[in-house]
């Protein structure tokens, strides 16, 4: 098993492609935790739209609960794939079990913050009094299982860490599976509506969190969980904080996002125009997916080869990984542009949204495969344990850039409120050309550099 999962051996594509499609299937189908939600809760008899309003406007506090979750597996993951690759497995095992507790902790005082909070925060985050009352609803019940969503999405990093991606899809695909089948029985056969959506998740979410356990502390793991392992290494923690502050930052800069645009759009538009945000925002979380399943995938076959001093083997896995993402990006950019409709009707079928939604797809999804280079050069940099490189550029693209366009843009009259849907594709352009010219400029002509450097030896 061990040598199985040796990435620095055959071919760097074949072992990221081996993680890569059970990875993506993974997170495309945890995704479906609140897509089935939206769309459920979007096809409601009656207030389907300002039900899925209200949803919407819980996006930004379930972003953070997945930020706490990013901080302590996008930095404990990549350390622990390191620290695997050099063959410390001790190193690695308390790497795991530093970050397990942190993140049981935090997902505790989530809970604790979120349900003392949540009523200010979500007249904060654009709420009115038509859809608070949906919000509140489902926001109360789906914080009460914060930690299991900790320990799901953030343990099952690890379990991919060690090679084992089809576990690790087995993980999201138990809990999406149930709440599938719980949703339509919840919302409609007990007729619950929001409540019922928020109650099918934390459930379904529950018995993820069980399955992840069961792996990593089965015979099977080739660096168990262990009780011995638990606690907090301060030192380690450090370096997960200082790692996986790229995860947070990405995931709160997606909130602060999220609030700075519904608010915006409350403000210029009305609820109407944040429907159509939650609508395009479950969109992009779908089709980024592969992009996102692509690039983690390639983060622990990166980060084992740079231990393990394969160079060269770690400019093949990013130079693979950029071409792929940049030819999916672009061909999905032509679809969205050729089948908006048909897009749109997965989440919402009322004329009002459809006739909004459509122009406002067509702005928000401009140049959308630029995107992928953001996510390309910010995988590098995370799988090499450049932190400083993946933060910055974090918070060059959604704070320095998509926040202020978001506040300035639809003050100018010819643009309106559909400046706030301007600001995505711009800083795709910007932010994304940055990111990975600066990786290519940096972390590709280091890895060329030690490789010929090996070669000389």
């Amino acid at each position: 098993m061990e040598n199985k999962n040796d990435f620095s051996k055959g071919s760097v594509t074949g072992n990221i492609l081996r993680l890569a499609g059970p990875m993506t299937l993974a997170q495309l189908i945890n995704l479906l935790y609140n897509i089935i939600d939206r769309m459920y809760i979007g096809h409601l008899p009656e207030n389907s739209t300002t039900a899925l309003t209200g949803l919407g406007l819980t996006f930004p506090i379930i972003a953070m609960v997945t930020a706490f979750s990013n901080l302590f597996s996008t930095g404990g993951a990549p350390l622990f794939s390191i620290a695997r690759g050099g063959g410390d497995e001790e190193r690695a095992e308390k790497l795991m079990g530093t970050s397990f507790t942190m993140l049981v902790v935090s997902g505790l005082v989530l809970t604790v913050l979120g349900l003392f909070f949540k009523k200010p925060i979500l007249y904060l985050f654009g709420a009115s009094d038509d859809t608070f009352p949906y919000a509140d609803q489902y926001l109360s019940i789906y914080l009460l299982g914060s930690v299991f969503v900790m320990v799901s999405l953030g343990m099952n990093s690890f379990i991919n860490a060690q090679g084992f991606a089809r576990k690790g899809m087995l993980t999201v695909l138990i809990g999406a599976i149930l709440n599938i089948v719980l949703d339509p029985i919840f919302i409609f056969v007990f007729h619950m509506g929001v409540r019922g959506a928020a109650i099918a998740t934390v459930i379904s979410q529950g018995v993820s969190a069980l399955w992840v356990l069961k792996v990593l502390a089965g015979k099977k793991a080739i660096i168990p969980l262990r009780i011995r392992s638990l606690g907090v290494r301060w030192k380690m923690l450090k370096e997960i904080m200082a790692l996986g502050t790229s995860g947070f930052v990405m995931a709160v800069t997606n909130s602060g996002v999220q609030v700075v645009c519904n608010a915006t759009l409350h403000q210029f538009g009305g609820d109407i125009y944040v429907g159509v945000m939650t609508v395009l925002n479950s969109i992009r979380e779908v089709v980024t997916m592969p992009v996102s399943g692509v690039t983690n995938a390639a983060q622990p076959v990166l980060g084992y080869n740079y231990g393990a001093n394969e160079y060269g083997r770690v400019r093949q896995g990013i130079r693979f990984m950029s071409v792929l993402c940049i030819v999916y990006t672009t061909l999905l950019w032509i679809i969205l542009m050729i089948f908006p409709e048909f897009f749109i009707h997965i989440f919402n079928s009322e004329a009002q949204l459809l006739e909004l939604g459509v122009p406002a797809l067509y702005v928000y999804f401009f140049g959308f495969f630029m995107m992928s280079l953001q996510f390309s050069g910010q995988s590098a940099f995370v799988a090499l344990g450049r932190s400083r490189n993946a933060v910055f550029f974090s918070i060059f693209r959604k704070v320095i850039i998509v926040i202020p366009l978001t506040l300035l843009l639809p003050r100018i009259p010819a643009l309106g409120v559909m400046g706030v849907f301007l600001a995505e594709p711009i800083s795709n352009f910007i932010g994304g050309a940055a990111c990975f010219g600066t990786m290519m400029h940096t972390v590709w002509r280091e890895m060329k550099r030690k490789e010929q450097g090996n070669g000389n030896e």
